[in-house]
């Protein structure tokens, strides 16, 4: 089959093919990549707490770093994946070659400058993203490793996004699954049989990303994609990275807010309960966040319909998409949202055998199940204004729940309720966030029904290239 011929079954098949099976074909790869994205970043914490509160906090505070760098590859990788979507579905593939180099190739280059960088400044990083004193050699050493593997992390997630938004999730989920599998191998074999500790976790970690990566490169190597990677597409017009950088803010606004938010919450916690307040809100967080990679992975098996769609301008395909994972994803969470209320003080105990990280744990967990299922409202939101290029709303939903209510959050509710507060902080916000989030999915669905925000969108967006 010629690459033409090619091109051309995979238009039809992303505008043509019945809306439910094929979004529940590309949220099932989508989805186990992003499972096991988080079960590996959870075999992390695991392994990593059998060695003490100290080691567990020092992987809390790396976190953070890791939600910058990962803030920045996403911002990338969303930003070209939204406009290679839609420039695939206008059926205009220089410019989606054109997205992809200039995403790839800048990946690569700021990576190696947070490399540079953190390494040089790395003790004074450590302190201002929260450890304490007990917990900073250790996150001084994961950290060391992490920094160096930025450029690859990075490229990963650029490279994830353009298989995600071609259509073609299978090989998403082979890169990033099987990196994610070696690493929870590598992780005991490290820590445990080679004696390194900590640096054996972050070792584990490098390594699995740059399995990743070169599982993700090799495909396009072989020119089984469709949108073109080559240096010589690199653009040097600044308006045209403009537009991937303000098209994958709100990719950059979330996991920002989600590096700036955890330092804010070390330092609360830290400052109420110590080394054990650190533990609890990090096993809280990689437990919610292997949940939400069900929504995320949901979610992403909906963007690249949606994008090809808005494309073309089938606004009736991009309707029955919005509302059919709407529905799919609040089911879903609400399946995880029950077994999560009732095991959480089981749970916890999996990670570390101490009685007041439990506790704290524990309470947050199932205060947490309480708003799971209300969760997917927002996330849809997020992810279709994104996929359409309405910046604006895209990052003002995405700045709610890391941002715009935790901040004021995590400084009130902790002067009122102590560690109880802390333990409040991300129920509070995510019950925020859905309540806000309502009101523009249902003026998104109005406005399709009435043939009124695409055809808006649409005719902007051609005046906006006509101008560049």
């Amino acid at each position: 089959m010629s690459a033409a011929s090619s091109d051309q079954k995979q238009f039809k098949r992303m505008t043509e093919a019945p809306v439910r099976p094929l979004i529940l074909k590309l949220a099932i790869p989508t989805t186990v990549s992003m499972l096991v994205t988080g079960i590996y970043n959870t075999a992390d914490t695991y392994f990593v707490s059998q060695l003490g509160k100290s080691q567990s906090g020092a992987v809390s505070v790396v976190f953070s770093l890791m939600a910058l760098i990962q803030a920045i590859g996403f911002t990338l990788g969303m930003g070209s994946g939204s406009i290679l979507s839609r420039s695939l579905g206008a059926k205009d593939k220089e410019t989606a070659g054109k997205a992809l180099s200039t995403s790839f190739f800048s990946a690569l280059g700021i990576g190696t400058l947070i490399t540079i960088f953190g390494m040089i400044f790395l003790e004074p990083i450590m302190n201002m993203l929260g450890s304490t004193p007990t917990a900073l050699p250790y996150a001084k050493t994961y950290a060391s490793y992490i920094l160096f593997g930025a450029p690859i992390m990075m490229g990963t997630y650029v490279l994830n996004n353009l298989w995600r938004w071609e259509g073609k999730a299978v090989f998403s989920m082979i890169g990033i699954g099987l990196g994610g599998v070696l690493n929870i191998f590598l992780d005991p074999l490290m820590i445990n049989v080679f004696d390194l500790g900590v640096a054996g976790a972050a070792i584990a970690t490098l390594m699995s990303q740059c399995i990743s990566f070169c599982l993700l490169l090799v495909p396009v190597i072989l020119k089984k994609n469709i949108a073109k990677l080559s240096i010589r597409l690199f653009s040097k017009d600044l308006s045209f990275h403009g537009n991937i950088w303000f098209t994958g803010l709100p990719s950059l606004l979330r996991q920002g807010l989600a590096s700036i938010s955890t330092i804010f919450l070390n330092q609360q916690g830290g400052g109420l309960a110590g080394d054990a307040a650190l533990s609890a809100m990090g096993i809280f967080s990689k437990v919610t966040m292997l949940i939400f990679c069900v929504l995320l992975g949901i979610g992403q098996g909906y963007q690249p319909v949606l994008g090809y769609n808005f494309g073309a301008k089938k606004w009736d395909r991009m309707k029955s998409a919005f509302t059919f994972t709407w529905i799919f994803g609040t089911i879903v969470m609400f399946v995880f949202a029950v077994p999560l209320f009732f095991f959480a003080p089981q749970l916890v105990p999996l990670f570390i055998d101490d009685a007041e990280v439990i506790s704290i744990g524990s309470r947050a967990l199932q205060l947490e199940a309480f708003i799971l299922p209300l969760l997917t409202v927002n996330v849809m939101c997020n992810m279709t204004f994104q996929s359409m290029g309405e910046r604006f709303k895209a990052s003002f939903l995405s700045c709610l729940r890391q941002g715009i209510y935790f901040i004021p959050c995590i400084f009130i509710l902790p002067r009122l309720f102590g560690i109880h507060g802390i333990e409040l902080v991300y129920p509070v916000c995510d019950l925020l966030s859905c309540a806000t989030s309502i009101p523009f999915a249902l003026h998104f669905l109005y406005a399709l029904s009435h043939n009124r925000l695409p055809a808006q969108i649409a005719e902007r967006q051609a005046m906006e290239k006509t101008q560049e």
